[in-house]
């Protein structure tokens, strides 16, 4: 481990990550990396040998009891060394007594087992052109409310005061994120939608450009006809409307809906915690936000 250290990211390291990660087939956002700074500015690690970046993690602090793990990545030269392990431990440690998740990938859900993580639920990828995507410019009512259900419509999330989309956003969230959520729905290149029925949010869905497939998450929604509109509004937003989704086979209804839709699954991970799942509206869960932070 001569020449080995571990130090704190900086804005050069997060869009190096961001590049391993779309090296490693995760497809993340254009921009995540700014959303993510905000989320917790000291919660990402980069391993230097020799002065040279080798791996990275994420191991972001929310609130006063939850964590996050995510952008595990050790370059492929370097491999079964210990740089990986040692940068892992340093992540772990970071987020001691509290509650911890992640999203596995499979290669790596043994590894996680072993430090203490237990399953929750898998969420699968799904991507494709939803049906009934119609390529319009995404502005005005849900599907002129078909199948929506009478006076749900959906309108741009910037329009409604940011502490009803926060206090929405907690319902599915171990804890407050307002600064992250803030970022992560007004990043320029992105769209967030909100389905409104007498001033309760019903729904909320952001889209952000990627590499490949522009990935919406999150994607929260009342029932699957709000999801659906959402998910078809969203979709004007992206090239030729291919989209992907990060569904969590815990809300069985999710699936349906973006298998319905004629979306295919391409990718699944598993959320794991260290201890028991926190309590969330699963049933409301269409899409998951980021596999990278929650």
């Amino acid at each position: 481990m001569t020449g080995f250290e571990i130090t704190g990211a900086s804005a050069a390291d997060m869009e190096l990550m961001r590049g391993w990660a779309d090296e490693e087939g995760w497809n993340p956002g254009d921009s995540d990396r700014f959303a993510f700074a905000v989320a917790d500015p000291e919660g990402f690690l980069v391993g230097r040998l020799d002065g040279e970046p080798v791996a990275c993690i994420s191991a972001v602090r929310y609130g006063a009891g939850f964590g996050f793990i995510g952008l595990y990545i050790a370059r492929p030269a370097f491999r079964g060394q210990g740089y990986g392990i040692r940068l892992w431990h340093a992540g772990m440690e970071r987020l001691d007594g509290r509650l911890v998740g992640l999203d596995g990938v499979v290669a790596q859900q043994g590894n996680y087992r072993k430090s203490g993580f237990l399953p929750a639920w898998n969420n699968v990828r799904y991507e494709g052109v939803p049906e009934g995507y119609d390529g319009g410019d995404g502005n005005g009512r849900a599907e002129n409310e078909t199948g929506t259900g009478a006076g749900v419509a959906i309108v741009d999330a910037a329009s409604l005061p940011f502490a009803l989309l926060a206090a929405y956003d907690r319902r599915f969230f171990p804890e407050p994120r307002p600064a992250f959520l803030s970022a992560w729905t007004a990043l320029p290149g992105r769209t967030a939608l909100a389905a409104v029925r007498d001033g309760r949010i019903e729904g909320l869905g952001v889209i952000r450009p990627c590499s490949a497939a522009h990935r919406i998450g999150p994607l929260y929604a009342a029932d699957p006809a709000v999801a659906a509109a959402l998910l078809r509004r969203l979709a004007r937003h992206a090239p030729a409307g291919v989209v992907s989704v990060d569904v969590p086979d815990a809300n069985p209804q999710a699936a349906a809906l973006l298998a319905g839709l004629g979306l295919v699954p391409v990718f699944e991970t598993a959320r794991m915690y260290t201890g028991p799942a926190p309590d969330l509206a699963l049933a409301e869960l269409f899409g998951v936000t980021s596999l990278e932070l929650g």
